[in-house]
Parts: C-alpha cells; sequence; structure tokens
C-alpha cells in the first residue's frame, strides 16, 4: 500500500504539501508521475508545473531524484521504504484543479498525488489531519472516499483500491453547509461552500426526483453513497463528474431561496447541471470508451465517441427534468429551443462533424479562441439533438416498441456494469442489436455529415412544431409561443458578439458572413463610435436595427492603437433562432407518441 498525508503547509501561499509513502519501491530506481489531464476534461493542463519543491528520503538520508520530463521523476534505487515530499501551488479556483487560502481547501487528485510507476493497481491510503491553528477550528471535511479512521470532523484515514480511485475523489475541507437525502436507501450528500442563502430542503426535494428518475432509467444504483460538492460565487458555471461524486461551480443566484413555487430559469440551469453530473455516474465512470480503460492520464487520449458520451448525456439533463416532474413541458422545450438556437448560431456545424468534434476536443474544442463559433461545433450542443433524433426516430420506426431508453439501460448491462470498454464504432451496433433497425443512413448523417439534422420533421411526429426565425434582439435564445408562429421581417445585425466596457465596444467574435466579416471587423477591435456617436452595445444594436436595408453605417474603432476608419454594411439576421409550438389538438398517435416520450412513468422491458 501506498500512503500519501496530506499536509496544510501555508494557506497565505497558496500551498499544500504531500508526503508520499512508497512501501516497497522499484529496486532499480522508482518513477513517479503527475497526470497531466484530468478525465472528464479533455485538455492537458499540465498539474505539474504547480509542484514547487520536491525531494526524497530513504533510511534518513536524501535520494537523488531528477526530473525525466514535464511530469515525471527518476528517483535513485534504494533499499526499503521510500518517502517523497513535495510542495504544490494550489491557486485555481475550478472544478478540475486545487485551492487553498484561509477560507477553504479544495483539491482533485490529479492535480496533488503523484502516481507510481508500477504499482497504480496498488491500494492507496490518504490521510488527512487537521490544519493547525484556531482559525481552522470549525473546519471539516467533505469526501467520497471510503473512510478507513476519521474524527466527527472527516479527518483523519481514507482507503482506495488503487491510485486511479485514489485520484477520483475531489475534497471540500473547510466550513459549509451540509444536507442529505436518500434514494434507493442510499444516502446522498450535499457540501455547500461559499455564502449563500439556498434552500437546502427544495434542492434535496428535487435532486431526490431527478436521482431517483436516473436510477430508474438504468435500472439500479451503482454506489453506497454520493456527494455534490457545491463550490458557490458570484457568477459561474461548470461541473466534474466522478466515480461517486460530483464537484459543482455555481451561482448563487441559481440556488432557490425561500418559499419558490416555481422552478426559475436560474434554477432550473442549476438542475440540469446536477442531472447532467449524476447522469455520469453511469454513463462515462462506469460506461467508458474502451480506450480511457486501456490508456492513463499522462498524455492525449483520442476518441471518436465523446458525442455518444457527453451528447447523450445532455440531452437526458433535461429531459429527466420533465420526466421526474421537476419541470412543466413548455420549460422542457424552452431549454430545448435555447439548444437548437445555439447550435444554429454556430456556423462550425457546417465544417465539423461530431465524430471529429469528438477527436479534436483536446486542441479545439477545449482550446476555444474568437473563431471558434465558425470553425468547430460542440459535441455537447449537437450531440445532445443527435440524441433528441435518435431517440425519436427509433419511436417511430419501431412503433413504439422502442427508444434510446432501452439502449442506454442495455449500454450499461452490457459494458458499464461489466467493466468492459465501449469500443469504436460499438454504440451504434448495439443500437441495431437492440431495436433490430437499419440506422446506419441516420448516423451517417447525424454523426460523419455536416448536413443539418431533420429535427423540425421528426418532432412534428410527436406534435411539437419547431420553426427557425431571425432572433428579434441579442437576448432572444430561443422560446416557445402558445401560437403558431409567423415570419417577421430580419432585422439588420452587425454579425458580430460583443462585450460593453466602459467607454467603448469590444468586438469578441466576428460571425461568418456577416456585415462585420464583410467590412474587415475582426475580434480584439475597440469601437467608439457609429456614424460619429458614441453608443453602448445595446444602443448600437437598437441603432442598426432601425436602418434601412442597404444603408452602410460608418464605425470608428481602435486596431491595437490605432484608429480606423470602416463603413459596414449590415446584414438581415439569419433565420437561427428556435421557436418551438406545442400543437394543442393533435392527432391521437401523435399526441401519445408525445406522452410517451415524456412520460415518467414510462416502463423498460
Amino acid at each position: 500500500m501506498n500512503c500519501y498525508k496530506l499536509g496544510f503547509k501555508s494557506a497565505q501561499a497558496h500551498l499544500f504539501e504531500i508526503e508520499l509513502t512508497i512501501q516497497q519501491p522499484n529496486p532499480n530506481g522508482q518513477v513517479v508521475y503527475l497526470p497531466a489531464w484530468i478525465r472528464g476534461s479533455y485538455m492537458v493542463r499540465d498539474f505539474a508545473r504547480n509542484i514547487i519543491t520536491i525531494e526524497a528520503i530513504s533510511n534518513d538520508n536524501p535520494v537523488i531524484i531528477d526530473k525525466v520530463d514535464k511530469q515525471t521523476w527518476q528517483i535513485a534505487p534504494v533499499e526499503g521504504e521510500l518517502r517523497i515530499t513535495y510542495t504544490v501551488y494550489a491557486w485555481e479556483f475550478s472544478v478540475r484543479a486545487a485551492h487553498f487560502d484561509t477560507t477553504h481547501a479544495y483539491f482533485n487528485g490529479p492535480c496533488l498525488f503523484l502516481g507510481v510507476e508500477g504499482q497504480q493497481q496498488n491500494p492507496c491510503r490518504l490521510t488527512i489531519p487537521p490544519p493547525d491553528g484556531d482559525t481552522y477550528r470549525e473546519w471539516r471535511v467533505a469526501i467520497a472516499m471510503p473512510a478507513e479512521n476519521i474524527d466527527a470532523a472527516g479527518f483523519g484515514d481514507y482507503i482506495s483500491d488503487s491510485y486511479e480511485a485514489l485520484i477520483d475523489y475531489p475534497a471540500e475541507i473547510g466550513t459549509f453547509s451540509m444536507a442529505e437525502f436518500e434514494v434507493k436507501g442510499r444516502q446522498h450528500r450535499i457540501a455547500v461552500y461559499g455564502l449563500h442563502s439556498a434552500d437546502l430542503t427544495r434542492i434535496c426535494k428535487d435532486l431526490q426526483l431527478i436521482c431517483s428518475e436516473e436510477v430508474g432509467l438504468f435500472g439500479e444504483l451503482p454506489i453506497n453513497d454520493y456527494l455534490f460538492m457545491l463550490l458557490v460565487v458570484g457568477d459561474g458555471y461548470g461541473g466534474l463528474e466522478h466515480r461517486n461524486s460530483t464537484s459543482l461551480l455555481v451561482s448563487r443566484n441559481d440556488l432557490p431561496r425561500g418559499k419558490l413555487d416555481k422552478v426559475s430559469e436560474d434554477y432550473r440551469r442549476f438542475l440540469a447541471l446536477c442531472s447532467h453530473e449524476y447522469f455520469h455516474l453511469w454513463h462515462v465512470k462506469r460506461i467508458t470508451p474502451e480506450i480511457f480503460l486501456q490508456e492513463g492520464t499522462e498524455k492525449e487520449v483520442h476518441t471518436l465517441q465523446l458525442w455518444i458520451f457527453e451528447g447523450i448525456t445532455s440531452y437526458y439533463d433535461e429531459l429527466i427534468l420533465v420526466r421526474c416532474g421537476v419541470i412543466e413541458r413548455e420549460a422542457y422545450f424552452t431549454m430545448m429551443a435555447e439548444t437548437v438556437t445555439r447550435v444554429m448560431r454556430s456556423s462550425g456545424r457546417h465544417k465539423q462533424t461530431l465524430e471529429a468534434s469528438s477527436f479534436d476536443a483536446w486542441t479545439r474544442f477545449y482550446k476555444q479562441d474568437e473563431n471558434a463559433p465558425n470553425a468547430i461545433v460542440s459535441y455537447y450542443t449537437k450531440g445532445a439533438l443527435f440524441a433528441l433524433l435518435l431517440d425519436l426516430t427509433i419511436r417511430v420506426r419501431s412503433n413504439g416498441s422502442y427508444s434510446l431508453d432501452h439502449v442506454m439501460r442495455e449500454l450499461w448491462k452490457r459494458y458499464g456494469k461489466r467493466g468492459i470498454g465501449v469500443p469504436e464504432g460499438g454504440f451504434e451496433i448495439l443500437v441495431a442489436d437492440v431495436t433490430s433497425l437499419d440506422l446506419g443512413v441516420l448516423f451517417d448523417l447525424g454523426v460523419r455529415s455536416t448536413q443539418e439534422l431533420p429535427l423540425a420533421e421528426t418532432l412534428m411526429e410527436f406534435a411539437v412544431e419547431m420553426h427557425l426565425f431571425p432572433a428579434r434582439s441579442s437576448k432572444d435564445q430561443g422560446s416557445v409561443v402558445n401560437e403558431s408562429p409567423q415570419v417577421k421581417d430580419a432585422r439588420p445585425v452587425l454579425g458580430a458578439k460583443l462585450r460593453q466596457t466602459e467607454h467603448s465596444i469590444h468586438i469578441l467574435q466576428v460571425y461568418d458572413d456577416g456585415g462585420a466579416q464583410h467590412a474587415g471587423l475582426s475580434a480584439g477591435d475597440e469601437i467608439i463610435a457609429v456614424d460619429g456617436i458614441r453608443l453602448s452595445s445595446e444602443q448600437m444594436e437598437r441603432y442598426i436595427g432601425e436602418q434601412e436595408e442597404g444603408v452602410p453605417i460608418q464605425i470608428h474603432l481602435f486596431r491595437r492603437d490605432e484608429l480606423q476608419v470602416v463603413n459596414v454594411m449590415p446584414l438581415p439576421a439569419p433565420a437561427d433562432t428556435c421557436t418551438i409550438h406545442l400543437q394543442p389538438y393533435p392527432d391521437s398517435e401523435r399526441q401519445q407518441r408525445l406522452d410517451n416520450w415524456l412520460n415518467p412513468n414510462e416502463s423498460l422491458s
């Protein structure tokens, strides 16, 4: 067993001190390393850059330790036990890294714990002692790692069955709110760090419904306990899945306060995030690409399947909310309209397939620049739309006998439950096995081409009208309407994403084939006047929208530190904004399909 001890070296300097004891090091010299990336977030983050000092000792004598590459160290041969002590700078407030100050400590294992080459399958003990000083007297530990010997505050010894397990248990240490609920008799905890006035009782009630619905979908709960860790900030959003926990970065405005009769848009977003990460308990953490089980975290691991794991999860995270009754149907279709709009506003969908987006996640999706909307497509959002299309197509073509639900349950039984990775192409084969349908043409169109998805036609089979119209304003992100919508004239737009500063407008992105691009405007340009007038971004949008078609505007801007004057011809807003209308009097067959799709009590045979 390899033993790790977490030391709180200096909260003011944001330094952890880690002590690693290797009881039986390689007699030819031990190699240790730190992962380059964290599972679930597909970008090389080079965590080893934060190791400030490192030394090795055996039998009270220093041992030579040489750095081999950016994240690997070679230690000279020793007889007996080897102890490595190193300090880690921890000042990244995110769900992927480590953060330590006088208010709390948070970490993900890949940021802190060195792997021992050749001993990755050995059990590991993690000791978390209480930090010294009255400042930390009220601190406690929230972690989902199995405890061996801990006190009432959670400080003490924890055990994991391998190194891969060790680095998959993030921890929150400090003062935080705690609540809990049960699903299938298993404890689920919520630890909330940060100033907030959230109604934890309401959150527990809603999460219990969501989690129970997902357990019902897969048919079983493969854990004994689960931990939601919330890092509450003024403005933030994101999450990362782990084997029996999740770390969530959330805005305090997204959390419910006081008596909440109706789920607000902000709270709905939070619940969808929780639903997404809990779904990963099966789909990613246990149902996973075969190559992820074969490769470690020292370098990029490429697969064409990320759209399956993130896209399908993104489809279900919102669907689960309406199925379990947490939100109404109108709210669900509003979220769908927003997803369609996000995809349609990315011309990158014409240039990159879902499989290519998955494969290139390391260098493109996770390293987006100002040209991203014109160059890439998200395997999350378009993947969710293809999952929607796949689900509805299976339902129609099988006359309601099968759905994507049946596929997911079989995916769990065939791969996740047995600890077998999904091979490239394995998901498509499984869909055919489960449904007895030949859907190769649909997969070719949806994941291996850049053609548009036939969503409107397919949704119509479920009494749902989907239309694409020009946006009414920059705030129009898609909507649900009560009456069949009418086509409206498109207003002139600049064709760029803007950010308002105190005295000027900065261009963040320039969209393909828009007026801004045709005129040569670029990301980074600082607009100071439009037709000789200083305007805010909101005023500028309104001013351009009121112009007659074919009339140019004159823009004064700074590019770097040089003043330029550019004439721009605004163009009509493209039809990229989704409007959904639920037909009030559909025929009984379409209505039945809709009810079966959204029915939380649909049985799986």
